[in-house]
């Protein structure tokens, strides 16, 4: 009996709007996988980015490239060598860790090496945009412990003291999504420093980062458009002090798990990340999270809906999936 495969394209409102420096968008686009095998279904979830280089339509057309190997009898393990990393392998690797505890009876959290999954806490982003409205976003996240706070360049001294005069309690965590310049770079760390800012999220262009190198961290710096799988570790040391891994970069679980366990020995604290999308790409990420200093998977809290069954969030409080949703 073959194993078959299903995708499908889904379109998830934003509850209200998402804007980081690029430009902003109000809802989430995502491509699943579902693996079929004598009655049980294993499903994964990615969203295509165009930052690097994908479209749905490119998703799309990779899953559906590996139909045949699949109903051959591709494996997980022989996937990581035919697709690259990124969304399209993210979808069938999920599926497959799903279908293989689906098939086993065995939880996926004990196949990746853990013994059990704990609840995490995630950060609660806030879009970039006026200091006037992130000051009203901040006062209504106040209570939240973690903010992620979206910066885009010019003006972010004055976003960052608006955002901690509304939240003077919020550990936050900065983003500016490769919009610093060299030129200003030490400056924006500098006033990160004076509000207390934890982690400083890819603050220049990936690419354009040497100097990294050279300049003093008064605040954590953490690699995100530079760090994508375990080939890329080797030239973040000395650049950076944490990764934020995604699972859509690394190309799933598989490599996500590889990549934590090697930037730990390289000294690298761990950032678990997401695009925005809902609990069924947040769920296999949770594995991730077990070991992260900060955990980033609010996905599913900026959506207008969320997918059924979904994750359970008790305010930033990220409960562990269960079975019927993934894993």
């Amino acid at each position: 009996m073959p194993t078959t495969l299903k995708i499908a394209v889904e379109t998830f409102p934003i509850a209200g709007k998402f804007v980081i420096s690029r430009g902003a968008k109000t809802q989430a686009q995502v491509v699943t996988a579902t693996l079929s095998f004598d009655g049980k279904e294993g499903r994964g979830e990615c969203v295509p980015y165009a930052r690097y280089g994908e479209s749905v339509e490119s998703v799309v057309a990779l899953i559906e490239a590996q139909r045949e190997a699949i109903a051959a009898g591709l494996d997980r393990a022989g996937l990581q060598g035919r697709l690259p990393p990124g969304a399209a392998r993210n979808a069938l690797d999920c599926a497959f860790w799903d279908l293989e505890a689906k098939r086993s009876a065995e939880p996926a959290y004990r196949r990746a090496g853990l013994e059990r999954l704990d609840p995490l806490i995630t950060a609660y982003t806030l879009s970039v945009g006026s200091p006037e409205d992130m000051k009203c976003a901040a006062l209504q996240a106040a209570s939240r412990p973690l903010l992620k706070v979206k910066l885009a360049g010019e003006g972010d001294g004055a976003r960052l003291a608006a955002v901690r005069e509304a939240a003077p309690h919020a550990t936050l965590i900065v983003d500016a999504n490769e919009s610093w310049r060299v030129e200003t770079l030490a400056a924006n760390l500098s006033v990160c420093a004076h509000y207390g800012v934890a982690l400083v999220e890819q603050p220049l262009p990936a690419g354009q980062d040497e100097i990294l190198a050279n300049i003093a961290h008064p605040v954590p710096i953490c690699a995100d458009e530079s760090a994508h799988d375990v080939a890329s570790l080797a030239s973040l040391q000395g650049r950076y002090d944490a990764v934020n891994i995604k699972l859509d970069k690394t190309g799933g679980l598989t490599e996500a798990l590889t990549m934590a366990e090697r930037a730990q020995k390289l000294g690298f604290e761990i950032m678990a990340g997401c695009m925005v999308g809902t609990s069924l790409a947040m769920a296999p990420a949770v594995f991730i999270g077990q070991i992260a200093s900060y955990v980033d998977l609010d996905g599913p809290l900026l959506l207008a809906c969320d997918r059924s069954p979904g994750l359970i969030y008790d305010g930033s409080k990220l409960m562990p999936p269960t079975p019927d949703l993934w894993g």
